[in-house]
């Protein structure tokens, strides 16, 4: 018996986007990853912007997507931070830091080396952000409408027989309440908007 080939949505193309796009086109499927950035990497794509908002409490602030600060570093080991048929360091020759936790450049070109080598990058729409996903009929798991926005506001939608959310987690800060955080006078941020320490010198 065939294998049904679907066409398949993965919205979100770090990590888990890019493996997610590689295994549904080897099974034969159909694939269109959507991704509002740029380019690949997802939460690996440093931005040395931060919002306007420090704790991140206005929903009219302009969002920034990632919460990577300059100088961090993995808190895996290199040998388990790849894949089985992909290992770690694979795609890079030259500029590899000889230290077991690679910073986060290093696993950036990781990701854009496996997207190349593997051709996902032709599978995903740039800039592109998702923002409604909903069964054409309800109660049904074989069809999803598909709704995303481009960086110049064009709306636009389309049918899919399946979807893969890889949309990471590190966007919107969640702040913990407790007695005191909303009068203490004193400077707060959230560690998404933390980017390089020099302003924090003398403090």
């Amino acid at each position: 018996m065939a294998k049904r080939s679907v066409k398949a949505a993965v919205i979100g193309a770090g990590m888990s986007g890019l493996v997610a796009a590689r295994e549904l086109r080897r099974e034969g499927h159909q694939v269109v990853v959507f991704e509002r950035g740029s380019e690949v990497g997802g939460t690996w794509v440093y931005d040395p912007r931060v919002e306007s908002d420090p704790l991140g409490l206005d929903p009219a602030r302009e969002v920034v997507q990632s919460s990577m600060y300059k100088s961090l570093r993995v808190n895996l080991p290199r040998p388990i931070m790849g894949f089985s048929d992909y290992p770690f360091g694979a795609n890079q020759s030259a500029g590899v830091d000889p230290r077991q936790f690679p910073g986060h450049e290093e696993v950036l070109r990781f990701l854009r080396g496996f997207a190349e080598d593997f051709g996902v990058v032709e599978l995903v729409r740039f800039e592109h952000e998702v923002v409604r996903v909903e069964r054409v009929v309800e109660g049904r798991n074989d069809e999803w409408v598909v709704e995303w926005r481009t960086r110049d506001g064009e709306a636009c939608s389309e049918v899919f027989e399946a979807v893969v959310v890889c949309n990471g987690k590190y966007t919107e800060p969640r702040l913990a309440e407790f007695p005191g955080r909303s009068t203490w006078g004193g400077e707060q941020i959230h560690s998404h908007n933390y980017r390089v320490p020099q302003p924090y010198k003398d403090k």
